[in-house]
């Protein structure tokens, strides 16, 4: 009989760990993907150490969500709202019933089942505020949507003069800073590299 990898069941497809907050130690459930490979416990433990555990009153962009956990962890941790953009309906169908299972307050976060590279292009009516940290991990089968993305928050008017950019995933050693974002924190696990960025005032 086959084995079944570490972390998944047949009937309930993949699962992730929330590491902090008030929801910890809860688990998502998401549906297999081939480009969705959530952050791993030992990076999200290094990005939350970095940014303060926690992030009460801060709204959050995770332009490439997935199963959410990034921004869900933020949430766990106090976050004000969390924005999340997800181009499978299917996997923003399961980060909706992840939230659902969490008692997520509906207030604290709204779900965009719409491509990344339309939402930063012309964000949907209704949204406005804001943005103190955006989480920003594309498909490692893309790598240039991380540059596109950092040059669109770079004229973004609803980013936060001090906001926060977490970069995941096989960012190039070439990758160009858009004017003012700083790296202020950098690390690498396996074949990704993950930095905190800052935008000077």
């Amino acid at each position: 009989m086959p084995s079944t990898p570490k972390g998944r069941s047949p009937a309930r497809g993949e699962q992730v760990r929330i590491i902090g907050g008030d929801w910890r130690s809860r688990r998502l459930r998401f549906p297999p993907a081939r480009d969705l490979r959530p952050t791993p416990d030992r990076v999200r433990e290094t990005l939350f150490n970095w940014l303060g555990q926690n992030l009460a009153g801060w709204r959050v962009l995770d332009l490439f969500a997935g199963s959410g956990v990034l921004g869900i962890e933020a949430l766990s941790r106090g976050a004000a709202w969390v924005g999340f953009v997800e181009r499978s309906a299917r996997v923003a169908r399961s980060l909706e019933e992840n939230l659902a299972r969490l008692d997520a307050p509906a207030e604290r976060f709204t779900i965009w089942a719409m491509n990344a590279r339309h939402w930063w292009s012309s964000p949907p009516e209704g949204f406005e505020g804001q943005i103190d940290l955006v989480f920003l991990d594309p498909p490692f089968r893309q790598p240039e949507l991380l540059q596109e993305a950092l040059d669109a928050l770079a004229e973004a008017p609803w980013l936060a003069e001090d906001a926060r950019v977490f970069v995941e995933g096989g960012a190039p050693e070439s990758l160009r800073l858009p004017e003012r974002f700083v790296v202020s924190r950098e690390t690498r696990a396996g074949d990704s590299r993950s930095l905190l960025l800052e935008r000077e005032n």
